[in-house]
Protein backbone atom coordinates (compact mmCIF):
# COMPACT_ATOMS: atom_id res chain seq x y z
CA UNK A 1 0.00 0.00 0.00
CA UNK A 2 2.57 2.09 0.50
CA UNK A 3 4.31 1.61 -2.99
CA UNK A 4 0.42 2.75 -4.16
CA UNK A 5 0.48 5.66 -1.57
CA UNK A 6 3.95 6.94 -3.28
CA UNK A 7 2.47 6.38 -6.86
CA UNK A 8 -0.66 8.65 -6.02
CA UNK A 9 1.93 11.46 -4.59
CA UNK A 10 4.19 10.92 -7.20
CA UNK A 11 1.56 11.78 -10.13
CA UNK A 12 -0.45 13.56 -7.83
CA UNK A 13 1.17 16.71 -9.52
CA UNK A 14 -1.76 17.40 -11.86
CA UNK A 15 -4.56 16.01 -9.41
CA UNK A 16 -6.22 17.44 -6.31
CA UNK A 17 -5.63 15.56 -3.09
CA UNK A 18 -7.26 16.09 0.03
CA UNK A 19 -4.31 16.84 2.68
CA UNK A 20 -6.16 14.85 4.85
CA UNK A 21 -5.27 11.60 2.82
CA UNK A 22 -1.53 12.12 2.43
CA UNK A 23 -0.74 10.90 5.75
CA UNK A 24 -3.46 8.08 6.12
CA UNK A 25 -2.56 4.55 7.17
CA UNK A 26 -4.61 1.74 6.33
CA UNK A 27 -3.14 -0.56 9.61
CA UNK A 28 -2.83 2.83 11.81
CA UNK A 29 -6.74 3.34 11.54
CA UNK A 30 -7.25 -0.41 12.56
CA UNK A 31 -5.47 -0.77 14.90
CA UNK A 32 -7.56 2.45 16.26
CA UNK A 33 -10.58 0.96 15.53
CA UNK A 34 -9.46 -2.20 17.24
CA UNK A 35 -8.54 -0.94 20.15
CA UNK A 36 -11.95 1.13 20.00
CA UNK A 37 -13.70 -2.22 20.49
CA UNK A 38 -12.04 -4.19 22.59
CA UNK A 39 -12.75 -1.15 25.11
CA UNK A 40 -16.37 -1.91 24.77
CA UNK A 41 -16.93 1.12 22.30
CA UNK A 42 -17.96 1.07 18.72
CA UNK A 43 -16.67 3.95 16.86
CA UNK A 44 -18.91 6.86 15.82
CA UNK A 45 -17.29 6.55 12.03
CA UNK A 46 -18.09 2.66 11.59
CA UNK A 47 -22.35 4.09 12.33
CA UNK A 48 -22.41 3.70 8.95
CA UNK A 49 -19.36 0.78 8.18
CA UNK A 50 -21.56 -1.39 10.64
CA UNK A 51 -25.22 -1.90 9.83
CA UNK A 52 -27.39 -0.91 13.10
CA UNK A 53 -27.11 -4.96 13.82
CA UNK A 54 -23.91 -3.91 15.01
CA UNK A 55 -24.24 -3.07 18.44
CA UNK A 56 -25.67 -6.22 19.11
CA UNK A 57 -22.66 -8.54 17.80
CA UNK A 58 -19.51 -9.17 19.84
CA UNK A 59 -16.60 -7.25 19.36
CA UNK A 60 -15.05 -10.67 17.37
CA UNK A 61 -17.77 -10.40 15.22
CA UNK A 62 -17.32 -6.88 14.64
CA UNK A 63 -13.66 -7.78 14.21
CA UNK A 64 -14.86 -10.03 11.61
CA UNK A 65 -17.05 -8.12 10.01
CA UNK A 66 -14.69 -5.39 9.49
CA UNK A 67 -11.56 -7.47 8.14
CA UNK A 68 -13.62 -8.75 5.45
CA UNK A 69 -15.12 -5.68 4.66
CA UNK A 70 -11.20 -4.44 4.48
CA UNK A 71 -10.31 -7.54 2.03
CA UNK A 72 -13.14 -6.17 -0.32
CA UNK A 73 -11.74 -2.92 0.00
CA UNK A 74 -8.52 -3.92 -0.93
CA UNK A 75 -9.28 -5.79 -3.62
CA UNK A 76 -11.02 -2.70 -4.72
CA UNK A 77 -8.09 -0.63 -4.34
CA UNK A 78 -5.96 -2.98 -5.78
CA UNK A 79 -8.07 -3.05 -8.94
CA UNK A 80 -8.15 0.14 -9.42
CA UNK A 81 -4.47 0.74 -8.92
CA UNK A 82 -4.28 -1.48 -11.82
CA UNK A 83 -6.60 0.28 -13.64
CA UNK A 84 -4.28 3.55 -12.93
CA UNK A 85 -1.59 1.83 -14.25
CA UNK A 86 -3.19 0.59 -17.43
CA UNK A 87 -4.26 4.05 -17.69
CA UNK A 88 -0.56 5.37 -17.21
CA UNK A 89 0.78 2.70 -19.63
CA UNK A 90 -1.80 4.09 -21.85
CA UNK A 91 -0.88 7.63 -21.45
CA UNK A 92 2.48 7.44 -21.97
CA UNK A 93 1.75 5.35 -24.99
CA UNK A 94 -0.26 8.48 -26.03
CA UNK A 95 2.30 10.85 -24.98
CA UNK A 96 4.98 8.97 -27.08
CA UNK A 97 2.60 8.95 -30.20
CA UNK A 98 1.78 12.38 -29.51
CA UNK A 99 6.29 13.19 -29.50
CA UNK A 100 6.58 11.40 -33.17
CA UNK A 101 3.87 13.14 -34.49
CA UNK A 102 5.19 16.16 -33.74
CA UNK A 103 8.08 14.96 -34.88
CA UNK A 104 7.33 13.90 -38.03
CA UNK A 105 5.01 16.93 -38.08
CA UNK A 106 7.97 18.86 -38.40
CA UNK A 107 10.18 17.01 -40.34
CA UNK A 108 7.26 17.11 -42.99
CA UNK A 109 6.94 21.12 -42.28
CA UNK A 110 10.66 21.48 -43.16
CA UNK A 111 10.05 19.33 -46.62
CA UNK A 112 7.31 21.71 -47.42
CA UNK A 113 9.40 24.24 -46.43
CA UNK A 114 12.32 23.09 -48.83
CA UNK A 115 9.75 22.27 -51.85
CA UNK A 116 7.95 25.57 -51.42
CA UNK A 117 11.25 27.08 -52.10
CA UNK A 118 12.56 25.06 -54.74
CA UNK A 119 8.73 25.34 -57.03
CA UNK A 120 9.73 29.30 -56.50
CA UNK A 121 13.24 28.84 -57.80
CA UNK A 122 12.07 26.78 -60.39
CA UNK A 123 9.34 29.14 -61.27
CA UNK A 124 11.97 31.87 -61.55
CA UNK A 125 14.15 29.85 -64.06
CA UNK A 126 11.08 28.89 -66.13
CA UNK A 127 10.08 32.58 -66.50
CA UNK A 128 14.00 33.57 -67.23
CA UNK A 129 14.08 30.99 -69.94
CA UNK A 130 10.97 31.69 -71.40
CA UNK A 131 11.98 35.75 -71.69
CA UNK A 132 15.14 34.25 -73.03
CA UNK A 133 13.27 31.79 -75.66
CA UNK A 134 11.38 34.89 -76.70
CA UNK A 135 13.86 37.00 -77.15
CA UNK A 136 15.66 34.07 -79.35
CA UNK A 137 12.28 33.41 -81.17
CA UNK A 138 12.27 37.13 -81.99
CA UNK A 139 16.18 37.37 -83.32
CA UNK A 140 15.61 34.12 -85.63
CA UNK A 141 12.08 36.13 -86.75
CA UNK A 142 14.14 39.20 -87.36
CA UNK A 143 17.19 37.15 -89.33
CA UNK A 144 14.62 35.48 -91.43
CA UNK A 145 13.50 38.80 -92.55
CA UNK A 146 16.96 39.78 -93.13
CA UNK A 147 17.70 36.21 -95.03
CA UNK A 148 14.52 36.82 -97.21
Amino acid sequence: SSKIRNLEVQSADDVAILEDCIDFSLAKTISEIEEKLEEGGLPDCLDDIIPSVGNEIGAEAQIRFLKAKLRVMQEELASVACECRKKDDENQNLKSWLKDTKEENSRLQRTISMQHSRTEKYKMLSQEANKKSEGLQQEVIALEKVLQ
